[in-house]
């Protein structure tokens, strides 16, 4: 039987702010606005459900509840989409496990919005366009469901793309188009050719894999492309390209000129004068890390500092609460799988002016007030749930974002160089995958976010974004903390984009999957899906086979789910099987190559900044010019959204100066430890010239440093026990 009851606020000022948007943009008559949960429950009985209301669904001090619709002049449910996880549910069916100490039960959560007031149906039809997401979410009936359970559809046998080695170029083309792949026709062409010389044709899920492997998002196609016939136009670039020129030349450097290697080469300069000695260098690439001195109580101690960024625009463009949490939820997982832990976070974007009306919306995109908050609310309940400390946002406002915002997470993280083995992967070692289950959310997301888009993409992107689930890398987090685990395990890897086949298949050039062994959300994902899945909240280790016991007995202490699903071989492939057939076989020495050689001739010009302040007269007239624009405009109320305090190691808050109201523009933080009163001090700061540094006053005293903090902005540059990013 199927319980439900709807919950709201007795008293909501989101309620209000939402109305007061509605009115505002889509120039509503709204008199009142009120948002109710509704809960659905099935496979409990009707005492557990009525105990579960005042202590799962809603708290008797500030909500109300009600088993019957709410009533109003026009009112309407909205649920996400079948497939798509739900925290809210999720979250609610562990409470009532954990209440009725039974298993947990099955529960659907949906937001209904009763509206009053002169509300016409067209204007109705308006209010739920802005309101409803249709990349994640529909609207659904308030009939009461007679079952929750999800129509079970049969995972599809895996197919073999017939005669595919036969193919001209015109139906290679057609192959692009019908499997909406991101390899352009060179690629497709090298992966016909490797099959050729197999003398076999691909399956499904070798051509997915393939195409995975090779997408901008895993490789870095573009950064990788071969610049050639280079022109530059600006006389200052040309001298910097010169000098760069004249490093690849004392380096040795016959490797094509790329955008990569251009990025990259004044490390490997630096590194050649022997500036870099602090770096740490493995074979797991998770996240930037450098070997740092930790002063503690009991004297000092070797430490590692890991450093991450990571951009989610495409995403959340598209779903951008979603996007924007898997966002930080994603920048966190890599210094989490190098057995760090995150302290600190900065979240950056940017997107154009939202107060402009809903008319000036581009034609299949978000209102940009809409998008601007609901990423915000992503990105900080994902933090804020975690437990991780949000020391610096700031959003920036041009017209240049309006057809794509900007969504950056950046993080820092640490851990006892002790507690951290990196070793190489041998023929029978065991990998684990812990934390959450595979279902059909994330698919496509790497492959989806290295191809062009058209107004066609918003209907057929919504399984690509991931859905976060905080409170289940907060368990990874804590699991990871503990010594005896950390240095059992030999290498690992987060599921970020790539899922299965690219957190799985990097820890080793050989190994085995065993799809079939992968813990699923919901019955029906066939091989194809289940490889390329990237559902979030999920770590790869490889252990030695004698270690799988005590590893899951861990995990399952901190209630997280592990599995062994995955086995290290010496045969130098790649391969895949599902209920005993083998549907992966490709050669590592193939799959890197990372598709076929990309070229392109360069033309580089000079362009003008996104910004640029001129002096108007005084420079009382230039200030106030700067800060009546809203370009400068105060975020401190975009920042209260995210917590600071957490974790009690942040030095700076967001906000300083007599009336709290001046922004900082770095972070400071103190590295968290388990045991000791001291700590080292963390800066990561953003927008200033390292020129600040030279000649600076200050060394070693931390008063000194927080006292100019905000003038500096370093990279990598080491002052006794200061680290500035």
């Amino acid at each position: 039987m199927v319980y439900r009851v709807f919950v709201s606020k007795k008293s909501s000022n989101k309620d209000d702010l939402v109305k007061d948007e509605l009115n505002n943009l889509l120039q509503g008559s709204i008199e009142k606005l009120k948002t109710y949960y509704s809960y659905s429950v099935e496979n409990i009985d009707e005492a557990l459900f009525n105990q579960s209301v005042k202590k799962v669904f809603c708290e008797p001090n500030v909500d109300e509840y009600s088993f019957e619709v709410p009533h109003s002049d026009k009112i309407f449910s909205v649920e996400l989409l079948d497939g798509q996880f739900d925290q809210r549910s999720d979250s609610a069916s562990s409470c009532i496990a954990l209440l009725g100490m039974i298993d947990k039960p099955l529960v659907k959560s949906a937001t209904v919005y009763a509206l009053d007031g002169d509300i016409s149906d067209d204007k109705l039809k308006e209010i739920k366009e802005y309101l409803i997401n249709k990349v994640e979410a529909w609207e659904a009936s308030l009939e009461m469901k007679t079952s929750l359970s999800l129509k079970t559809i049969e995972a599809k046998s895996v197919e073999t793309l017939t005669n595919f080695s036969t193919l001209d170029e015109k139906n290679l083309i057609k192959v692009l188009s019908d499997f909406s792949l991101a390899m352009d026709i060179d690629d497709l062409k090298l992966f016909q050719s490797y099959f050729i010389n197999e003398k076999r044709d691909p399956t499904i899920t070798e051509l997915k894999v393939v195409d995975t492997y090779w997408s901008d998002h895993c490789r870095h196609t573009t950064f990788n492309t071969e610049l050639k016939n280079i022109k530059i136009l600006d006389d200052d670039i040309k001298a910097t390209f010169n000098e760069y020129l004249k490093i690849r030349e004392k380096l040795g450097i016959t490797k094509p000129i790329t955008l990569m290697n251009l990025a990259t080469i004044c490390v490997k300069d630096l590194k050649s004068k022997g500036y870099l000695a602090s770096i740490e260098e493995s074979e797991e690439i998770n996240a930037c890390s450098i070997k740092i001195k930790v002063q503690k109580d009991t004297g000092v101690e070797d430490y590692l500092l890991l450093f991450k960024n990571e951009t989610h625009n495409h995403p959340t463009e598209i779903e951008p609460f979603g996007g924007a949490a898997t966002c930080i939820g994603g920048a966190i997982r890599d210094p989490l799988s190098s057995r760090a832990y995150v302290y600190q976070a900065m979240r950056l974007s940017g997107c154009s002016d939202p107060r402009e009306s809903y008319s000036k919306t581009l034609e299949n995109k978000m209102p940009q007030r809409k998008l601007a908050r609901t990423a915000a609310e992503g990105n900080s309940s994902y933090g804020n749930q975690i437990g991780l400390a949000t020391s610096l946002v700031d959003e920036f406002y041009h017209e240049g974002y309006k057809a794509k915002h900007l969504e950056l997470g950046a993080v820092i993280g640490a851990a006892p160089l002790e507690n951290v083995v990196r070793e190489e992967p041998l023929k029978g070692d065991k990998v684990i995958l812990l934390g959450g289950r595979t279902g059909r959310d994330g698919i496509g997301g790497a492959t989806g976010s290295s191809k062009s888009h058209d107004k066609t993409s918003l209907s057929s992107c919504g399984a690509e974004v991931q859905k976060g689930n905080a409170p289940e890398e907060r368990k990874l987090q804590r699991l990871f903390l503990d010594k005896k685990v950390t240095t059992r395990i030999k290498r690992c890897n987060d599921f970020g984009a790539g899922g299965v086949c690219v957190a799985i298949g990097e820890l080793s050039p050989s190994l085995t999957i065993e799809l079939d062994k992968v813990p699923l959300k919901y019955l029906g994902l066939d091989a194809t899906e289940i490889a390329i899945s990237e559902s979030q909240e999920r770590m790869a280790v490889v252990v030695r086979e004698e270690d799988v016991k005590f590893m899951i007995d861990c995990a399952r202490l901190e209630n997280i789910e592990a599995t062994v699903v995955a086995t290290i071989t010496d045969v130098n492939t790649l391969e895949m099987t599902y209920k005993g057939d083998i549907v992966v076989a490709l050669s590592r020495t193939f799959l890197d190559t990372n598709g076929a050689k990309k070229e392109n001739d360069v033309v580089v010009k000079k362009e003008s900044p996104l910004s640029e302040i001129v002096l108007q007269g005084s420079l009382e007239e230039t200030l106030k010019i700067m800060y009546s624009s809203l370009e400068f405009c105060s975020k401190k109320g975009l920042a209260s959204r995210f917590d600071s305090t957490i974790g009690a190691s942040s030095i700076l808050m967001p906000f300083g100066g007599k009336y709290q109201s001046s922004s900082e523009q770095s972070m400071v933080a103190k590295i968290p430890l388990q045991k000791g009163e001291t700590s080292t001090v963390s800066i990561m700061s953003y927008g200033f010239d390292p020129k600040l540094l030279e000649n600076s006053p200050f060394k070693g005293s931390y008063l000194s440093v927080l006292s100019s903090v905000s003038k500096i902005m370093a990279s990598g540059a080491i002052l006794d026990n200061v680290y500035l990013s």
